[in-house]
């Protein structure tokens, strides 16, 4: 199921046995696969002077009825876990600690987003694999941070980065929404990152290998109820290229 940061913003994160963590307020994604690495807890009172971060390997459920998440992990062992000091910037040193802490796999150790595979698998025997010596040097960015961010065109601006869908499966980020209202009011555009061409961290400009015309043309989307695989598979079809699908299918 695909669904909107802005959404997810603000649902409650409980533990298994009811406990309340906390709430979502941003999240970290890495600039290779556009990943969701971490959820950003703002915890309130409590352990207020650090960040608390929860990978998509602890998340059980995610509820829109209740708007919740379920983690798999308890408030007392999040209280233990390394946490950062707010502010400060997530080190690999920090990671490595952070996944040895909770016995993962890490994420940076393979050809997919997730090392051996697009998905995360909490059954896999994780001792028999092997990481890639490959492993990429990565780079988190903040959904909060990217929000803003302008999108170029190959033939100029087209809008700018109001959102980000994240597939709940693989915590990919499969989507960026668009706002375009300076110049086609009333159309909304959904970029897939595979279409990205650069990214200037510096100047907050994403270019897309792509003309605003194309971009213009491409199928609507008004509404969450649209994130069909049908609506994906059209929108894909428009732009002559290969569903993400195809090849995490292929993976499985």
């Amino acid at each position: 199921m695909l669904i909107k940061a802005k959404i997810l913003k603000g649902y409650s994160i409980e533990s298994k046995e009811d406990e309340t963590i906390g709430k979502v307020e941003e999240f970290y994604f890495d600039d290779r696969h556009w990943t969701i690495r971490y959820i950003v807890a703002h915890t309130g009172s409590w352990l207020s002077t650090r960040q608390v971060l929860i990978s998509p390997y602890a998340v059980e459920a995610v509820n829109a009825d209740r708007d919740n998440i379920v983690v798999n992990s308890t408030k007392k062992q999040i209280e233990g876990s390394p946490l950062l000091e707010n502010e400060k910037p997530i080190s690999r040193q920090f990671e490595e600690h952070y996944y040895g802490y909770y016995s993962w796999p890490r994420y940076w150790g393979g050809l997919y987003c997730w090392g051996p595979s697009p998905y995360i698998d909490r059954n896999r025997d994780w001792n028999a694999f092997t990481p890639d010596d490959k492993k990429w040097d990565h780079h988190l960015r903040s959904t909060r941070e990217v929000s803003g961010y302008h999108i170029q065109a190959e033939d100029g601006e087209i809008g700018h980065v109001e959102d980000f869908i994240i597939d709940q499966e693989t915590w990919a980020i499969r989507y960026l929404f668009v706002n375009t209202h300076n110049f086609w009011p009333g159309k909304k555009v959904l970029i897939s990152p595979q279409w990205i061409g650069h990214v200037s961290w510096s100047e907050r400009i994403v270019t897309i290998n792509l003309s605003r015309e194309v971009i213009r043309q491409s199928p609507e989307f008004t509404n969450e109820s649209l994130l069909t695989r049908d609506f994906e598979t059209s929108l894909y079809g428009h732009y002559n290229r290969k569903g993400y699908w195809v090849d995490e299918l292929v993976s499985k």
